[in-house]
């Protein structure tokens, strides 16, 4: 009876996401068809292309610059999908439907790196414009999220990590302070941050550590790290390792959070990124797992924060007896094969790849580069030495599986996951009901 209630709100929950998918698809059409009708009675002899994106103010400034270069030959035509508005699972379903249809309105699209397996089969092979050299400057361990079957089908736009911030004027507060922000600084253990908040907690009713545990990618985020920490990944040998010793301490961990040690508030349960970030500043929370550009994300959505200059960030904590690792992200951007204008979609794209646009991108925004060539530039880095941080930083970087289903097993998992930390469901059930629809 119970798995047939769960197979009911499986149906409900598709046919409210189908639903809402038509309407955004609606609008983004809209979208799309005032755009070229605007453009298209035009009488400038330009190549246009349409480029689909979050499209942020230093991304703007970027395809600015571009167009003032390329005055009278190429114009970029932005398209909007902000964050505020559409999730990343309806960007993704929003592009694969639009792509399946082989319209070529749309030129270059942004892709969540986990995206490439999926997206590969829509997407133009960049190999042929890429040398050798070329392909030397960018990340190994952003190029490794390009490659779909040892074949470049996307560029990296910029880098992602996971970590965590603290509020050091609260921190400041607490008897040897010094002692622990060293200890945060080498990445602490969990034992010994639980600790620490159950400290915390009998001094204070203020939150102790934030994170997101609403079902979708960022929830899966947390459970694949404490997973691949202790040496063990999704899959092994094309079998499913959800019931293994190891996913099981890994989501033991995260119900306990909540409910055990009553360091993280029930209301995680239904944070994403923003609405996190959010509870934490107005709430005055100590600690909040986040990705690298948390504090510039907040004030390009909310607006300056005082609160936000007394931010340290440090690396997430690691199990007992296992290395630090962390989650590697970021966008990627491909080209579509059923455009007509590639010559000048790589022509942009190798644009924003370069020192310049990277620049730009990280001063104004602070998104991670790509470009190893500024990782090289000590004058820079001296500038900026928040990426002497990250350049050490992602060699505990760690991905998720390239697999073509990626996405929808996410979307399984984080729902059982989701239901045993709100107690719904016990943690090897929910591993076992996750398994099963998988591999129905």
């Amino acid at each position: 009876m119970r798995m047939k209630n769960l197979l009911n709100k499986f149906k409900i929950k598709s046919y409210i996401t189908f639903s809402s998918v038509v309407i955004i698809i609606i609008g983004f059409i809209s979208v799309l068809i005032i755009s070229f009708w605007n453009n298209n009675t035009s009488t400038e002899k330009v190549k246009k292309i349409y480029f689909v994106d979050n499209i942020s103010r230093p991304q703007r400034h970027v395809i600015e610059k571009f167009n003032e270069i390329n005055k009278g030959k190429i114009k970029v035509e932005a398209i909007n999908l902000p964050f505020e508005k559409f999730s990343t699972n309806e960007r993704k379903e929003l592009l694969a439907r639009y792509l399946r249809s082989k319209n070529d309105k749309i030129d270059i699209f942004s892709a969540d790196q986990i995206w490439g397996q999926r997206f590969a089969r829509w997407a133009e092979p960049l190999d042929k414009y890429f040398s050798a050299s070329d392909k030397k400057q960018i990340l190994n361990y952003a190029l490794k999220s390009c490659l779909y079957k040892n074949k470049m089908v996307a560029v990296p736009s910029f880098m992602d990590v996971s970590l965590m911030y603290y509020r050091k004027d609260i921190l400041d507060k607490l008897p040897n302070h010094e002692e622990i922000e060293r200890e945060l600084q080498g990445s602490i253990t969990w034992s010994n941050f639980i600790k620490l908040g159950r400290e915390f907690e009998s001094r204070t009713n203020k939150p102790f550590y934030i994170f997101q545990a609403d079902n979708y990618e960022g929830l899966m985020c947390s459970f694949m790290e404490l997973l691949e920490e202790q040496n063990k990944t999704l899959y092994e040998n094309d079998t499913l390792q959800l019931t293994s010793p190891e996913s099981i301490r890994a989501l033991t961990l995260l119900v306990d959070l909540v409910n055990k040690y009553k360091i993280s508030p029930s209301k995680v349960t239904g944070f994403k990124e923003d609405n996190s970030y959010r509870y934490f500043i107005l709430h005055n929370g100590l600690f909040v797992r986040a990705w690298a550009n948390f504090p510039r994300d907040y004030t390009s959505i909310y607006g300056k924060e005082p609160k936000i200059n007394n931010l340290v960030k440090v690396p997430v904590p690691h199990l007992d007896g296992f290395q630090q690792v962390s989650l590697t992200g970021g966008w990627n951007l491909m080209i579509s094969k059923y455009s007509q204008r590639k010559a000048e979609a790589i022509k942009f794209i190798k644009f924003l790849m370069s020192e310049e646009a990277q620049k730009i991108m990280y001063e104004e925004g602070g998104y991670l580069p790509t470009n190893n060539k500024i990782y090289s530039d000590s004058t820079y880095l001296s500038k900026h030495p928040d990426l002497k941080f990250f350049k050490n930083y992602m060699k505990y970087g760690i991905h998720r599986p390239y697999l073509v289903d990626y996405t929808r097993i996410s979307d399984i998992v984080t729902h059982y996951i989701r239901m045993a930390i709100k107690k719904e469901i016990s943690v090897k059930k929910a591993l076992q009901e996750a398994t099963k629809t998988i591999n129905n």
